[in-house]
């Protein structure tokens, strides 16, 4: 009897060495974490595969295509699998193989009627199976031909490619859905993002996941100058980078205060880049709270006045930890592109400000000077303004 398994390939793991298994492990039990509310699952890797089956007859995300693309969905954010595809497992000769493929073809084309074109690929991991790969292909190939007027072989740009695989059991399927590719989350340490409502700083926080880093992330609210709309978009956009990420912890900083005063002691001109000096203290006292070993943030390269060179020297004098900027040398509309992957953009867009958008210059200092940042921060209680960002009025919320 045949039955749907959903067939995930893994990607950059498969490259490691001696630590390979670590990985597979991490990746293994992130796939468990992140599908935990899609029924009972078995899922074991085999080689560069990993096979998810339903324990339980039944299981609606198994049997209707369209709920089996919302459990793919949730696999290929699984940081470290390339692709998935839907496949038909079944035991047997060739002539099952025969069989079941003719019938997957069937359904095939009842769901995409314009295709006319197919060819057949094979891997043949069983090697007892006394046909080799290109036997297989060609006797498949016959057989869907035979009962398929409709259809034509095309070797070089087919509408469609049935891949069948024979190894303890057979399988059959057709297209795949891409991952995200990436290491899995939980083989690196762990980082603090700087969050705001923006475009950047989401994605920053999704790319550094996608190297195995766990994150926690950090808000600046500034109320009500910043509004409770501007607090709850960042409190989506965090649902929408753990989906990721997994599990992360987003500390609320209350930053009216603290930002009141910069703009009371500070030059104008200056104020961005001291504000983002006390950002930065206050993230990593945070950081090392919660046992982060970096701060990530969404800057690049001469995008605003703070992102110049001399704004960024500046800024990562008051760090002891290591500030990732995964967007450094990124253009604006590859931001957009990734943002829009992920689904964050169109929340980033809601017209909601926050702090880092009010008391802004006219005319910031773009090329800040070792003497400026001295004079802008000479009536300014640092120490206090941090001690108060990290512990007073914090809010903590476990995403």
């Amino acid at each position: 009897m045949a039955v749907n398994v959903i067939l995930a390939r893994m990607g950059e793991v498969t490259l490691k060495g001696l630590n390979r298994g670590r990985f597979e492990t991490q990746l293994m039990n992130n796939l468990r974490y992140r599908l935990r509310t899609f029924g009972k699952l078995a899922i074991f890797q085999s080689q560069s595969r990993i096979w998810i089956e339903a324990k339980e007859e039944g299981n609606p995300y198994f049997e209707d295509e369209e709920r089996a693309h919302e459990l793919m969905t949730a696999v290929t954010q699984v940081f470290g699998i390339v692709s998935v595809s839907l496949a038909c497992k079944f035991e047997g000769d060739i002539n099952d193989i025969d069989a079941n493929a003719a019938l997957y073809v069937k359904k095939h084309l009842e769901r995409n009627p314009s295709h006319k074109t197919f060819k057949v690929e094979c891997k043949r991991g069983n090697k007892s199976f006394p046909m080799n790969s290109p036997m297989i292909c060609e006797e498949v190939g016959a057989y869907i031909l035979e009962h398929f007027e409709c259809l034509s072989v095309d070797v070089h740009n087919p509408d469609f490619i049935l891949q069948v695989e024979v190894r303890e059991f057979n399988y059959v399927y057709a297209g795949k859905l891409m991952g995200h590719r990436g290491l899995p989350v939980g083989t690196a340490g762990k980082g603090m993002l700087l969050l705001s409502g923006g475009i950047d700083s989401p994605v920053a926080g999704y790319m550094m996941a996608s190297r195995g880093m766990p994150i926690d992330a950090v808000y600046f609210h500034s109320y009500p100058y910043t509004s409770e709309q501007a607090k709850q978009k960042v409190i989506d956009l965090a649902k929408i980078v753990s989906k990721f990420s997994g599990r992360m912890n987003l500390y609320i900083v209350d930053f009216t205060k603290i930002q009141l005063d910069m703009v009371k002691n500070s030059p104008h001109d200056m104020l961005t880049i001291v504000m983002r000096r006390v950002m930065l203290q206050i993230a990593q006292k945070l950081a090392l709270q919660s046992d982060c070993k970096c701060l990530i943030t969404g800057e690049s390269l001469g995008q605003v006045a703070s992102q110049t060179l001399e704004a960024i020297a500046i800024t990562n004098e008051v760090a002891d930890m290591p500030i990732l900027r995964p967007l450094i040398g990124m253009d604006k509309e590859d931001t957009i592109r990734i943002s829009r992957d992920i689904g964050a953009f169109d929340t980033s867009i809601l017209p909601y400000e926050d702090c880092c958008t009010i008391f802004v210059a006219k005319h910031p200092k773009t090329h800040p000077k070792h003497a400026d940042i001295e004079e802008a921060e000479k009536n300014l209680d640092i120490e206090a303004m941090v001690k108060q960002g990290a512990g007073e009025n914090l809010e903590i919320i476990e995403i």
